[in-house]
């Protein structure tokens, strides 16, 4: 703020000065302008009738000759005066409004209220390095799971077009360069709500700086940086990034996964998905010829998965020199020849993954007018061109910035479910499949919330009461209808963490301990009740047991008193 202050002086400092001074000549000279006489005396203005004088003249508002008419002399020095105070007016009011059309003190004012936001932010928060296609899925993920978060992006439209989006919260937004530190600084990486920071551009460079920059200010910080490059990757890791994010090796990981364990990939993309949007069933990926087009950062990943598959793959690059592809086809594979040559007929699916959203959608166009039975993956690029893609109807289509934003969401949405999502890829696909059913038949096909709660004081207070009591409570008392102990709640629970061992899918009956941890999935409105359980003594009392704990002195009086008498009948 002080800044601030100190610039508008600076910048108004001759103006003002103009203005002070020709103020005091017209005051000062007035009140040495001889006047009327009045009783055989000559008048004279004293200062604050001067002052007072030239001040409506000068603002134009004129009230007319005060306290007596002028003499002509005094008049004179008006028409001076007028003319010396309008003007140095006019430069103030110039400058005054060329200063608040300034970039710098726009831009001084806007950082001012960026910060002043975040410091009043009360709610454990995320930062958002990068507003691109990546860093706006993930924002309307985050915010319609309830989490707040501030943006930082370098470019001002993307800025205006999030300050244009109907979020539920008000974010905070900057435009900045997210590589100063002074701007993660103010971005609140000191802030003690501060819950992580993503660092999502499309600059390798820019994230590398930001995960720097985080683990210098905030070791304890999580960080979450998208890396393209293994170098940058590498770099990342040395300074002990917690999550480092490749869209294209996770995109190969989950094509493989489609391959080979079909119920573990939808496991997974149900889990981060948005809640409310509706579960579909993906297509499966046929075992046997593929053709790949582009050997870049994407095909070497998409080549790399499906030969792990055991799937036999033909490549097509139009610069192996470049791509270190040595045996391949070479050409762009938007031409029949190129296609005919990679035995597209007898393929049973094709990859198109150039960074060329119009060359990919081409590539599949001419491949299925040779082979209409083909299994289609396709890369999309850039967000913008949804309506061809979602035209086409490719059976895979891969976004890098869909892809990175569900694996953030993954380790964002609850403390648990990422390393839940770890254990479920070593599962079988038929135990995945199973899971998928129970999770369908209680809280229906749509994509539920997931949380984690912590057993302690804090967060479960009846919960710690009851056990302090020596009371057994289950897994299954906390999932009960706190209005309707014989109705459950529409959740389940996913895994319990106790003393640092991971439990998939507890049974019902486990009896909670303090400090356990236990991931949940499920709708709403039981996630709404579920923290009523955790919280109200006589909620979970009343599940437990059955009975209605007497409220308030009187009652509880007479409870006692018709308790006694009743343990001393026969």
């Amino acid at each position: 703020m002080n800044n601030i202050v100190f610039l508008i002086l600076r910048r108004i400092r001759a103006p003002l000065i103009a203005v002070i001074v020709s103020f005091g000549i017209a005051v000062f000279g007035m009140t040495l302008m001889p006047g009327i006489e009045i009783e055989g005396e000559i008048f004279y203005l004293s200062l604050f009738q001067a002052f007072y004088i030239i001040s409506y003249t000068a603002t134009t508002i004129g009230f007319g000759e005060v306290p007596h008419e002028f003499s002509t002399a005094q008049r004179l020095w008006m028409t001076f005066s007028i003319y010396l105070t309008v003007i140095s007016w006019f430069y103030a009011i110039g400058n005054i409004i060329a200063l608040f059309q300034d970039v710098s003190l726009n831009i001084a004012i806007t950082t001012s209220r960026f910060t002043k936001a975040v410091t009043r932010l009360r709610d454990p928060f995320y930062i958002i390095c990068g507003y691109g296609e990546t860093g706006s899925l993930l924002v309307n993920s985050l915010d319609r799971k309830h989490i707040r978060v501030v943006v930082i992006e370098i470019l001002q439209d993307r800025i205006n077009d999030l300050e244009l989006e109907d979020y539920q919260y008000d974010i905070p937004a900057l435009c900045a360069d997210v590589e100063l530190p002074d701007v993660l600084i103010k971005a609140g990486i000191r802030h003690s709500m501060c819950a992580g920071i993503a660092a999502l551009t499309n600059n390798d460079h820019a994230n590398l700086a930001v995960a720097i920059a985080a683990k210098i200010i905030n070791p304890s910080l999580m960080v979450l940086g998208r890396a393209e490059n293994a170098d940058t990757a590498a770099n990342m890791e040395s300074f002990k990034t917690d999550h480092i994010i490749n869209p294209y090796t996770l995109f190969g990981d989950h094509l493989a996964m489609q391959v080979h364990a079909l119920g573990i990939y939808l496991l997974h993309e149900w889990l981060t998905g948005i809640p409310g949007q509706s579960l579909q069933s993906p297509d499966c990926p046929p075992i046997g010829k593929w053709v790949v087009c582009g050997y870049g950062r994407f095909g070497k990943s998409v080549v790399k998965s499906l030969q792990r598959e055991e799937i036999t793959i033909t490549i097509i690059e139009a610069n192996p020199e470049l791509t270190g592809c040595e045996a391949c086809i070479i050409g762009s594979g938007t031409e029949s020849k190129t296609l005919e040559e990679a035995d597209i007929k007898n393929a049973l699916g094709i990859v198109a993954g150039t960074d060329n959203d119009v060359n990919n959608l081409s590539i599949v166009i001419t491949a299925r007018e040779m082979n209409p039975e083909l299994f289609v993956v396709i890369r999309k690029n850039k967000r913008f061109n949804d309506i061809l893609f979602d035209h086409y109807k490719a059976n895979i289509t891969m976004q890098p910035s869909n892809i990175i934003a569900h694996e953030c969401l993954a380790h964002m949405i609850s403390p648990l479910l990422a390393g839940f999502l770890s254990l479920v890829r070593i599962q079988t696909n038929s135990w995945a499949n199973q899971l998928i059913s129970r999770l369908v038949n209680t809280i229906g096909e749509q994509v539920p919330e997931t949380w984690t709660i912590m057993i302690d004081d804090s967060h479960a207070p009846a919960v710690i009461t009851l056990l302090s009591q020596r009371v057994t409570v289950t897994l299954d008392n906390l999932a009960r209808d706190p209005g309707n102990r014989d109705l459950k709640l529409e959740l389940m629970p996913l895994m319990l963490l106790r003393d640092d061992n991971p439990l998939l899918l507890p049974d019902w009956g486990i009896h909670i301990k303090n400090r356990d941890q236990i991931l949940f999935c499920g709708r709403l409105n039981a996630r709404n009740t579920l923290s009523v359980v955790l919280s109200n003594y006589k909620a979970l009392s009343y599940i437990i047991s059955g009975e209605v704990i007497a409220d308030g002195l009187v009652w509880r009086w007479f409870s006692k008193k018709f308790r006694r008498k009743a343990n001393t009948l026969p």
